[in-house]
């Protein structure tokens, strides 16, 4: 069984010896440390200098070289609240104590390449862009992510590669205040959810379909909750499909160039039409990757149903959170009927957002998880 708690870079620079030592007590295997990520406000609870940070916008967390995006719209921005190699930098010391690195890529979830290339974003039926959501059917997009996996990784020794966001964000987003949780039942998010743009519907026009009359339906089935004739939905999911294999095959190449030796764990949902950072899994891409990392945060007996789906097919990677609002009594027998269900594998969340309180408890899952 493999083990591994998340960090950002922040979290290790300027607390090196505090945060190995936290490490060490957790007992897992890796850290798996976000090299790209999007925009966020995180807590620093354990730090010895800071509380906070604000990372206000999504950002690569290495070198962002001019020669390897001379010509290209979609361009990823470096932080101005750590270093330009913060990730690098963080890796080194992690290394130096002798702990496991994963790369956390986070690929097409990206607000402020959204606003600023509108066209290339996730637009819904009624014409709304999802500025956070950048779209897989776009060949722009594609060549983004393979780029960005590949200077996440440039010269960066790592045991592990995780993939976040490699297919459809949808309208379901948590940031900026969100005022849409619970406003929309689930046959009415997965409407929502399907992009419309240019390269979605020529997507469509060339598997048959006419995109006005497309549209009208996935508007129909927003007003009534009604979900789309079985045929119309087959056809859009091989179009979302077909994107996402596509994105994922040119990333897969950029991973496997710079780090050929590194296991490759996707963050997948079983749900076909699931979208966000754990986007549907098409079977199809099973084989080319290690491992699928499952979103397990909610703890009730269900979750396990997400584990069990996939683990006669590929390696499950459970993603557990010690953080509100899982209740710390309820965490023990949630991680053992995961283990049971057929994950074989923990990502815990999150070493450096966990407070004092929550910090032993990522000792406790890893031991349990071990059995």
């Amino acid at each position: 069984m493999v083990i591994s708690v998340h960090a950002f870079p922040w979290d290790v620079l300027g607390d090196g010896p505090g945060f190995v030592e936290r490490f060490a007590r957790t007992g897992a295997d890796a850290v798996t440390l976000a090299v790209s990520y999007h925009s966020t406000r995180a807590a620093t609870p354990l730090h010895p200098s800071r509380r906070l940070v604000d990372a206000r916008h999504a950002a690569l967390y290495r070198p962002v070289r001019e020669q390897a995006w001379a010509g290209r719209r979609l361009v990823p921005q470096g932080p101005d609240w750590t270093s330009a190699d913060a990730a690098g930098e963080a890796a080194e010391i992690l290394r130096a104590a002798g702990i496991g690195v994963n790369a956390w890529i986070v690929l097409a979830h990206n607000t402020r390449l959204g606003l600023a290339h509108p066209d290339l974003s996730v637009r819904n039926c009624f014409g709304e862009r999802y500025p956070y959501a950048l779209c897989p059917a776009q060949p722009e997009v594609r060549e983004h992510c393979a780029t960005l996996a590949a200077e996440a990784l440039r010269d960066l020794p790592v045991s592990g590669v995780s993939l976040e966001s490699a297919g459809q964000m949808g309208v379901a987003h948590i940031g900026c205040h969100e005022k849409t949780d619970g406003a929309f039942p689930p046959p009415v998010q997965r409407a929502l959810s399907v992009c419309c743009c240019a390269a979605c519907a020529a997507s469509w026009t060339a598997a048959g379909l006419d995109p006005e009359q497309v549209v009208a339906a996935l508007r129909e089935a927003v007003r009534t909750a009604a979900w789309l004739p079985d045929d119309l939905a087959s056809t859009l999911l091989a179009a979302r499909r077909s994107a996402t294999a596509a994105l994922l095959s040119a990333v897969l190449n950029a991973v496997r160039e710079q780090a050929p030796d590194a296991p490759v764990t996707l963050h997948g949902h079983p749900d076909p039409w699931a979208a966000g950072p754990s986007p549907g899994l098409d079977p199809a891409l099973l084989p080319q990757v290690d491992n699928v990392l499952v979103p397990c945060w909610p703890t009730d007996p269900a979750t396990a149903g997400l584990v069990s789906a996939l683990a006669d097919r590929t390696t499950v990677d459970a993603y557990v959170t010690v953080l509100p609002p899982a209740h710390p009594d309820d965490l023990s027998a949630h991680v053992a009927r995961l283990r049971e269900a057929g994950a074989t594998r923990l990502s815990l969340y999150h070493l450096g957002l966990a407070g004092a309180d929550r910090q032993p408890l990522l000792a406790t899952l890893t031991k349990e998880f071990r059995g």
